[in-house]
């Protein structure tokens, strides 16, 4: 989760300024007497929606690295500092991939990510919590599957879904306040005060919207990044180490802004599920044990 988490906080953070930007330098092309250019609008969608992505995912490894306070191994100065490192570099190897950066980063819960913008230009980190929670056999197992996330691209991959869902965002939000601001408040000429708030709340409504297409690919990816890791290092060690997260903690929560969809029960559950960015650890075991 924390994968995702890190890199739509950086995604919203450059699509802010970049909004800002454009908004003082008055670039963007809505046309305040005769309408909207949908053309002009949808190219500037693309530019801003899709150059804020590829932008995150240039800088997810930095971000990433300040955003935990991760310590890369440069030098291993610990038995458990080599470990990490050969482990990695040796299933970096069998994944026909180039050696990630290793980190560790302190914190109780027992996590790893991974995040870079190419197979080649990764980032490998494991929390404190995890070292100390799992045995060497769980923990590779957790190393392969963040490795097999970079082998597998995710990264890049999420970077194109998410640059397509901001292009709708940017493109929708300002359609809906054109719209409010000519039909329901009559501007005639230029754009309101309405055009601005109804563009800042259309854009929110339809970011949390089109987060859920961001998590459906994540919950994916996790299954094939699960297999992954058991070609890596073994199914069983795979199936160890669900099963060591599933008797460490509960099902993540969600994030914060989705936290009121996460009444259980019912038809709770089936919406609390789009905003899952990983599969139950149960989903996840089963898949394991079918062979898929």
């Amino acid at each position: 989760m924390k994968r995702i988490v890190l890199f739509l906080a950086t995604n919203v953070a450059i699509l802010v300024v970049l909004s800002i930007v454009v908004q003082l330098l008055g670039l963007e092309p809505v046309l305040a007497d005769g309408g909207l250019n949908l053309g002009s609008l949808l190219a500037f969608a693309a530019v801003m929606g899709m150059g804020g992505a590829f932008i995150s995912l240039a800088m997810s490894k930095w971000s990433a690295k300040r955003m935990v306070g991760a310590h890369v191994i440069e030098q291993p100065s610990s038995e458990v500092e080599r470990w990490l490192v050969e482990t990695v570099r040796r299933q970096a190897q069998a994944a026909g991939i180039g050696m990630p950066e290793v980190a560790i980063y302190e914190a109780p819960e027992v996590n790893a990510f991974a995040t870079g913008m190419s197979r080649n230009n990764a980032l490998v980190a494991v929390s404190t919590g995890l070292l100390r929670a799992m045995d060497r056999d769980e923990a590779e197992a957790v190393l392969a599957h963040e490795v097999s996330h970079v082998a597998n691209g995710d990264m890049v991959t999420l970077a194109l879904i998410q640059g397509v869902v901001n292009t709708f965002v940017i493109f929708l939000s300002r359609v809906i306040g054109h719209v409010v601001d000519r039909v329901v408040f009559k501007t005639e000429r230029g754009h309101g005060p309405a055009y601005f708030v109804t563009l800042i709340v259309a854009q929110m409504v339809l970011g949390i919207l089109a987060s859920v297409i961001v998590f459906w690919f994540s919950r994916q990816r996790e299954f094939r990044a699960d297999a992954g890791a058991a070609r890596l290092s073994g199914r069983d060690k795979m199936i160890a180490a669900l099963e060591r997260l599933r008797a460490a903690h509960e099902p993540a929560p969600l994030p914060d802004k989705m936290a009121a969809f996460g009444i259980s029960g019912g038809a709770e559950a089936g919406l609390r599920r789009l905003f899952m960015t990983h599969p139950p650890l149960e989903e996840r075991i089963a898949a394991l044990q079918r062979g898929a």
